[in-house]
């Protein structure tokens, strides 16, 4: 099965990118939420990627609001 770059709306805290970024490169979702915060506060650029990839990452499509999948 093919890994594909989607929002996780089933473990977000904002929007879904961090534990979609996790999901992806199969890590812990709060190293990347640790990543992400350190960037956005040393650099600034945290903010700004995390803002474009909100925007361009698509839902993921397996989940429904509810909290149920598709089958």
């Amino acid at each position: 099965m093919q890994k594909k770059l989607t929002l996780n709306t089933r473990d977000k805290k904002i929007a879904g990118v961090c534990a979609g970024l996790a999901d992806y490169f199969e890590i812990d979702v709060t190293i990347m939420r640790v990543v992400f915060l350190f960037c956005a506060l040393q650099f600034g650029g945290g903010l700004l990627l995390y803002l474009i990839l909100w925007a361009v990452m698509p839902k993921d499509p397996l989940y429904i609001e509810g909290g149920n999948y598709k089958q």
